[in-house]
């Protein structure tokens, strides 16, 4: 298992244990994270899983697929370190991510 800590907007830190080889959007949806829709079930085929990466982890997460950054262009507010969620592949290397979540979703 590893850990992911999801902020939201306005501050509030909800830590969630995952399966290595999990996404990190199955890991919201699993526990009812606040700020993650989710509306294609991980197709990347929307922009409602979206989350910005916390600097010190944007190396390890690695840059999105040419396929997400299309889908970025419909979220809500994309920055630099924004990525979907449900293209996140949750391994030992990234226990303890931080990924905060928009004030709303696209």
């Amino acid at each position: 298992m590893v850990k992911i800590n999801f902020i939201d907007h306005a501050g509030t830190t909800r830590t969630v244990d995952v399966d290595a080889g999990a996404t990190a959007m199955e890991a919201a949806i699993r526990n009812a994270i606040p700020g993650i829709d989710a509306e294609c079930g991980g197709a990347c085929a929307c922009a409602t899983c979206h989350v910005y990466v916390d600097e010190a982890w944007q190396e390890k997460v690695g840059p999105p697929s040419p396929m997400e950054e299309d889908m970025l262009d419909f979220g809500y507010d994309v920055r630099p370190n924004s990525r979907l969620s449900c293209q996140i592949k949750m391994t030992e290397e990234l226990d303890g991510l931080v990924l905060r979540t928009p004030e709303r979703q696209a």
